[in-house]
C-alpha cells in the first residue's frame, strides 16, 4: 500500500488542477474581479503574483466595484475555467485548503494588491476526513462586522497540495475582487501581513506529502483568522 501511495503521489506531481474564482455574489463572470486569461497556478510564494495572481496568468483589469455589507455573507464562485459549469470546479483528485483574505485600500480599482495590509477572514483546511476543496463550488464567507467601511480587496485562495511533497510543488490559485464595504462599525482593526511575505516555501502547510503518511490534521499557512 505504501508503494502504491507513493506512486500515486509521484504521478500527481505533474498534474495541474487549474481553477479560478470567477464570480462574487452572483454577479457576471469576471465582474469586479481581476480574473486571469489562463487558469494556471502560482508556485513561487516570493513573487508579487502570490497576492492577486498575474505573471504567468495575466489578469484583466476591472473598473467595477461590488458593494458588500459588513456582517453579511459573500459567495465566491470557483470554476475550472471562466466558461465552466457548476459541475466542473476542480479535479477531484486535488486536495487542499480554501481561504479568504481582505486588504483595506484607498481605491479597490487602482490598488496593486501586493504588499502589506492583508488579513485572513476565512479558512477551511482539513476536517471530518475531507479537505476544504472537497466542499468547494461556492465558497461562503462572512465579512467581519467590525471592519471600517470603505474599499477593500477580497482575495479568494485555494492551495492544491497534490504535488506539495516537493519544493515549490504546492499550487496556489487566487484572485482579487474589488469591493466596497458598507455599514461596518470600525470597532476593531485587524493585524495584517504582507503578500508576498506571509508564506514561506518550507511552511509545514505548504511543503508536505498528503499521501503518506495519511493526513489526520492540517494547519493552513498564513496568519490566524481575524475575528471581531
Amino acid at each position: 500500500m505504501k508503494t502504491f501511495t507513493l506512486l500515486l503521489a509521484a504521478a500527481a506531481q505533474g498534474v495541474f488542477s487549474h481553477t479560478i474564482f470567477t464570480q462574487l455574489n452572483g454577479n457576471p463572470v469576471g465582474y469586479a474581479i481581476r480574473d486571469p486569461s489562463y487558469d494556471g497556478p502560482i508556485t513561487d510564494v516570493t513573487t508579487n503574483d502570490i497576492a492577486c495572481n498575474g505573471g504567468p496568468n495575466p489578469t484583466t483589469p476591472s473598473s467595477a466595484k461590488i458593494t458588500v455589507a459588513a456582517g453579511s455573507q459573500a459567495k465566491l464562485t470557483w470554476r475550472h475555467t471562466l466558461t465552466s459549469t457548476a459541475s466542473d470546479v476542480i479535479d477531484a483528485s486535488h486536495k487542499g485548503p480554501v481561504m479568504a483574505y481582505m486588504k483595506k485600500v484607498s481605491n479597490a480599482v487602482t490598488d496593486v494588491g501586493y504588499g502589506s495590509g492583508w488579513f485572513k477572514i476565512a479558512s477551511d483546511g482539513f476536517s471530518n476526513n475531507a479537505w476544504g476543496v472537497d466542499r468547494l463550488g461556492v465558497q461562503t464567507i462572512t465579512i467581519p462586522s467590525c471592519l471600517a467601511p470603505g474599499d477593500y480587496l477580497l482575495r479568494g485562495e485555494l492551495i492544491a497540495l497534490h504535488g506539495a511533497g516537493s519544493p515549490n510543488g504546492a499550487q496556489f490559485y487566487m484572485e482579487c475582487a474589488q469591493i466596497t464595504v458598507t455599514g461596518g462599525s470600525g470597532a476593531k482593526s485587524p493585524a495584517t501581513v504582507s503578500l508576498p511575505g506571509a508564506y514561506k516555501a518550507t511552511d509545514p502547510g505548504i511543503l508536505l506529502s498528503i499521501y503518506y503518511p495519511v493526513v489526520t490534521s492540517y494547519t493552513p499557512p498564513g496568519p490566524a483568522v481575524f475575528t471581531c
